[in-house]
């Protein structure tokens, strides 16, 4: 009796501290290895980590120069830190804890094992669906735009317009990209092709999830129409293209070859449009100042 007593209240503090640290003001909303509720709400864009990954330091190469407190912050993610220590440096060790679970995370994603899970998680679209229209509820993934910590937030990318979008829940917005990575989205799609998604027609994934489809659609606000009726007399769309900024998918660091050449293809068609636009703009400038001057000379004549 004492000594399942005492095995009861070993389990009850093990989930105190795993809610102190992982809890629904904590940043992260994980807890570790195997008790994570991932199915509860800020939790739907990570996957669980192999318990023998985090304890493999192989895996963990590195990590000790970016996470303050390190041995005690991995001891506490895997539940072997003393109740002594934990009590004293128990703030800052829940910020590190965090912080280390997350890079954690990010290299496990890009494992085979971590890829599969993940590829559970993308055909149900447990990280939303493409607000554009034309994408027709293409499912997103998550990406970091840096694998620096606390930089920026993750962004959830489309497969099918090649873009990026927030996501729509504040408490997935404020989750650091850096616990995904940059390579994540663009290297499931190398290692699975069949999942690129076609250009155009109907999501295959899409059709899959007809369930859910109605609450998807409902979640999918229409953007109000803007009139363009003299808007635009006085801006250059030679210049808006040229600052518009542009997404490039990398792996490692590296742009991925086929998209890079056509990506290089397309900005040439856009610098031959922009230039052609700059031509129109002469062209429009020349045509007011006509007008201008025939309405002067008409004025004149009238008087």
């Amino acid at each position: 009796m004492a000594w399942w007593c005492g095995t009861l209240f070993a389990h009850r503090a093990k989930q105190q501290r795993l809610s102190l640290l992982f809890g629904p003001c904590g940043g992260l909303h994980l807890a570790t290895i195997s008790l994570v509720p991932f199915n509860t709400q800020g939790n739907e864009y990570f996957c669980e980590v192999d318990e023998d990954f985090i304890l493999d330091r192989f895996n963990l190469t590195g990590l000790n120069n970016e996470v303050a407190n390190y041995p005690q912050a991995l001891d506490l993610i895997t539940d072997n830190l003393d109740d002594e220590i934990q009590d004293e440096l128990r703030g800052s060790l829940d910020v590190q804890a965090r912080l280390l679970y997350g890079l954690i995370h990010a290299r496990w994603i890009v494992t085979a094992r971590g890829l599969t899970k993940m590829l559970e998680k993308y055909k149900r679209a447990d990280f939303g669906r493409c607000p554009r229209v034309l994408c027709q509820l293409q499912p997103l993934l998550p990406v970091g735009l840096t694998d620096v910590p606390y930089e920026k937030s993750v962004k959830l990318y489309c497969g099918r317009c090649e873009d990026l979008y927030s996501p729509k829940s504040t408490r997935h917005g404020s989750i650091d990209g850096a616990y995904f990575g940059t390579t994540f989205p663009h290297l499931l799609f190398l290692v699975y092709p069949t999942l690129i998604p076609a250009k155009s027609g109907p999501t295959d994934l899409g059709a899959a999830a007809k369930d859910g489809e109605g609450k998807n659609r409902r979640r999918v606000r229409e953007e109000q129409d803007v009139s363009a009726e003299g808007a635009g007399d006085n801006i250059s769309t030679a210049g808006a293209a040229l600052k518009a900024d542009r997404y490039r998918p990398r792996i490692y660091g590296f742009q991925l070859n086929e998209i890079a050449k056509l990506q290089r293809w397309q900005e040439a068609v856009r610098d031959r449009c922009v230039g052609l636009s700059r031509r129109l703009d002469v062209l429009r400038l020349i045509f007011v100042c006509f007008s201008r001057q025939v309405a002067r000379l008409e004025a004149m004549e009238g008087v």
